[in-house]
């Protein structure tokens, strides 16, 4: 079973790359972030016609999740966080496919430095925070797949350059005390689990020739509770559509499970 999650950054801008990759990889759930459309425009019959169903969280020009599922229907388990920071912000959403309980999140990106953007930021992370600690405690196999926005090390594997990065939220101590307040209720990063050392780079800004210069970083994780990790196989990063027409900043990102 193939699990990727790809920030689409703008769903009607990128259906074309959309629509592209799934004929091409035919990943079994596909999970969307930065749909940047309202529910009532999100383009569910050209989904269905690439022989996906699919459930979404709109948002018009910005945000927005979204899951999709080849050959059946997710069935929805939550739209929101519990006492989201501000749920006029669509961020996450939750389903069960084929017996796997599976999230697309959206987390905010946190800039600027210090701000309100940033306390909004660290908020979320602590409201995921509990609410991932639940689905842990449930015992079942569970997916926690998204754009986390946060590097998670200085190291050149995780990001072309820490001096660069050095005031950004993406790398702040703060984030990533979150994000390993997260992972260390017991869950398993995917990429690094099969990919231990390796540059594994999920985005790449449109700029200052960040692409051509493989300038990037990772930002795109997949977080596997227990029942799931031991059913690993594979993990990676689709990494050449990001340098086709038009296309997002970010790769999908995946992994397969037996």
């Amino acid at each position: 079973m193939k699990i990727a999650t790809f920030n689409i950054n703008g769903i009607k801008a990128r259906l074309p790359r959309l629509i592209e990759w799934l004929e091409e990889t035919q990943p079994d759930v596909a999970c969307l972030q930065e749909l940047k459309t309202s529910d009532e425009t999100f383009p569910e019959a050209d989904i269905r016609a690439a022989g996906y169903g699919a459930i979404w969280h709109g948002q018009k020009g910005f945000n927005g999740v979204a899951i999709l599922a080849r050959g059946t229907d997710p069935v929805e388990r939550r739209r929101g966080l519990p006492d989201d920071p501000d749920p006029a912000h669509s961020r996450y959403l939750e389903a069960d496919v084929n017996g796997i309980t599976i999230a697309s999140i959206y987390l905010p990106n946190g800039n600027p430095v210090p701000g309100p953007k940033f306390d909004y930021k660290l908020a979320w992370m602590e409201q995921l925070r509990l609410h991932a600690a639940g689905l842990f405690a449930s015992e079942r196999p569970v997916v926690l797949a998204g754009d986390y926005n946060v590097i998670p090390t200085d190291h050149k594997d995780d990001v072309f350059s820490p001096t660069a990065m050095a005031a950004d939220a993406l790398t702040k101590p703060e984030s990533r005390a979150a994000f390993r307040r997260i992972v260390h209720q017991g869950w398993t990063d995917a990429l690094r689990a099969r990919h231990p050392a390796g540059q594994l780079y999920t985005f790449w800004d449109y700029q200052a020739g960040a692409w051509p210069r493989d300038a990037g970083f990772r930002i795109d994780h997949l977080l596997l509770s227990p029942l799931a990790a031991d059913r690993l196989v594979d993990a990676g990063v689709d990494k050449d559509y990001r340098g086709r027409e038009k296309a997002s900043d970010h790769a999908p990102t995946w992994i397969t499970l037996k």
